[in-house]
């Protein structure tokens, strides 16, 4: 696989996992950041932090299927 190959499938793969294992509630986000880095971080800020990673996650899958859609219709003979 060519390096190339390699990081359109991560630009799929990354923004798919996070949405997968993001958590529902933004006490839970709280939580795992405290408990992995040490921070602490207030409810609110949490919150504000969901649906910021949700709106860049669906931002970015957005981005790559619509270049993939494009790329095919470049691909497709001309009528």
């Amino acid at each position: 696989m060519s390096t190339r190959s390699c990081c359109e499938v991560a630009g799929h793969v990354v923004p798919t996992a996070i949405l997968v294992l993001l958590p529902k509630c933004p006490a839970c986000i709280a939580a795992y950041l405290a408990m992995g880095t040490g921070i602490g971080m207030s409810f609110t800020t949490a919150a504000h932090l969901r649906t910021l990673l949700l709106v860049s996650c669906v931002a970015c899958l957005g981005y790559f299927a619509a270049r993939l859609v494009f790329r095919l219709i470049a691909r497709m003979p001309a009528a």
